[in-house]
């Protein structure tokens, strides 16, 4: 199969549409990481993504009679506008079935561009059951986003100017991997030139298909998959890249949305370009593969592969990203009520170190809790010094850095201890963000519990995030649970959580 791809990419006829883009040095990484890195700019296409390449490939193989009934695909924004542009291009009539969650910057774009925006469902896959729907009700071609070959062939020409712009072979690619087609065309062209060149598929820790198959050897289907990173956002790779991958590709990794921030900033401070999450996901891989193995003085070749996010999205990424590069910590410490003993603790952490944020509030009479972050160089073994540092000097401390309520909500609500609140339970729900969504997720939840604790915060994500605080008395708790699962929203219970206990957790409770 890798020659097939290889003899397609050849002849695919994507400089109709698509640019050459440019295979850039990336100084600063360069120079922090001990490696060449070189950054492929796919964020410099038309649309903003290499996903036209694979799409107008498809299209321009197309019969006439199948150009005259018109083309539908689904998409969470890139292919989406690959699609609609490629459409234009050719005169065909383009119908694109959308999430609800996709960001408006993309579904404005592929409106833009002359395509039919369908917006269904909550996830790329609702989205393409339905676009395969109305393909058979209404007689259109569908265009697959990843497992086809013609699409694979198109993304694969990004290999053939790496070729070109990089004579001699690099050590590692990295590439981002969704539902497979980049990686598989990229992958298929490499390893027929450069074949002790590394491929390295990079994927969301909550979204690792390709990882997930490759370690079982057949396709798994997600049970849920992250959406941070919505152009990657895919519960089972195709089958076409899948069997392409266990040939060419040589190694997975899989980061986190802290790190996916991190590497956002990163490719800023290089280019002063900014990625959308799934765009910076093989410079996240770079730094997790680097910091693996310790490698250095290699050369390293990363694709960019998109910049379409909504531009309130930076809000939330850069909020993440100093905990991404492991120059934040955050903990909780019990310090003593009484006088002197706030400015003592600052004393500790402040005179060498910057604090970056700090909330407290009066607890009671004998002690507070302080929620503190702190600028750190040194990664996990800081963070542990800073640890054992506070215990020597008897102040009892939480590591809240790995801690996922205390980054999305505890940081913004940090207020003291309720009284009165007998029965109460913490837990962390997820449902998809457009609007109407809040107010959606709050007719569900039944009346029959009381609300004691709620907290939301619109991140400009696919996904809204919610902190409840619900009063159950012993003896419903099991029915609650059963109402939970009924509920339909991904949820976790907070009610053991460290900085629930420390921070919110009622006196009483």
């Amino acid at each position: 199969m890798p020659e097939q791809i290889l003899r397609r990419v050849l002849s695919a006829p994507v400089y109709d549409v698509a640019q050459e883009t440019p295979f850039e040095p990336a100084p600063l990484l360069s120079k922090r990481f001990q490696n060449q890195v070189w950054l492929k700019r796919e964020d410099l296409q038309p649309v903003f993504s290499f996903k036209l390449r694979g799409a107008y490939n498809c299209m321009i193989h197309l019969t006439e009679e199948q150009k005259a009934r018109g083309v539908i695909a689904a998409s969470a924004g890139n292919h989406a506008q690959g699609v609609a542009l490629s459409a234009a291009k050719l005169g065909v009539e383009a119908t694109i079935v959308m999430p609800n969650t996709t960001p408006p910057i993309k579904y404005n774009a592929v409106e833009r561009l002359g395509g039919k925006v369908v917006l269904h469902g909550d996830s790329f896959d609702e989205a393409s059951a339905y676009a395969q729907e109305l393909m058979l009700e209404k007689g259109l071609t569908f265009i697959h986003p990843y497992d086809d070959m013609d699409v694979i062939a198109g993304q694969g020409t990004i290999a053939l100017e790496i070729l070109r712009q990089h004579p001699k072979p690099l050590d590692v690619i990295f590439v981002a991997v969704g539902g497979g087609g980049l990686i598989a065309g990229v992958a298929a062209v490499i390893k027929q030139v450069w074949p002790k060149t590394r491929i390295v598929g990079v994927e969301p820790e909550d979204a690792a298909c390709l990882t997930e198959a490759l370690k079982h050897n057949e396709r798994v289907t997600l049970k849920q998959v992250g959406l941070f990173a919505d152009g990657v956002a895919v519960a089972q790779v195709g089958e076409r890249p899948f069997e392409i991958a266990k040939s060419c590709v040589d190694e997975m990794i899989t980061v986190t949305t802290d790190e996916i921030c991190a590497a956002v900033k990163d490719i800023f401070e290089d280019t002063r370009a900014i990625s959308e999450p799934a765009g910076a996901l093989a410079v996240a891989g770079m730094k997790r593969f680097v910091e693996k193995y310790n490698f250095s003085g290699l050369t390293l070749g990363c694709i960019v592969s998109g910049a379409n996010m909504n531009f309130d999205r930076l809000r939330h990424i850069s909020e993440r990203t100093e905990l991404g590069e492991k120059r934040e910590a955050i903990f909780a410490v019990t310090i003593d009520e009484r006088p002197g003993s706030f400015k003592q603790f600052c004393d500790i952490l402040g005179g060498r170190r910057s604090i970056t944020e700090f909330n407290y509030r009066f607890s009671d009479d004998n002690q507070a809790v302080v929620f503190v972050g702190v600028r750190t160089e040194g990664g996990k073994p800081e963070r542990e010094a800073i640890v054992q540092e506070l215990r020597e000097r008897n102040y009892p401390v939480e590591d809240m850095t790995d801690n996922e309520m205390a980054k999305l909500h505890l940081r913004h609500m940090v207020g003291g201890h309720a009284n009165g609140l007998p029965d109460e339970l913490l837990y962390r729900f997820e449902f998809p963000e457009r609007p109407g969504a809040l107010l959606n997720f709050l007719t569900h939840m039944s009346e029959e519990w009381n609300i004691s604790l709620f907290h939301y915060r619109n991140h400009g994500a696919a996904y809204g995030r919610v902190l409840v605080g619900i009063q159950v008395p012993s003896h419903e708790q099991q029915d609650f649970e059963v109402y939970l699962e009924n509920l339909g929203y991904p949820y976790a219970n907070e009610s053991g959580n460290p900085g629930y206990k420390l921070f919110l957790k009622p006196l009483n409770g």
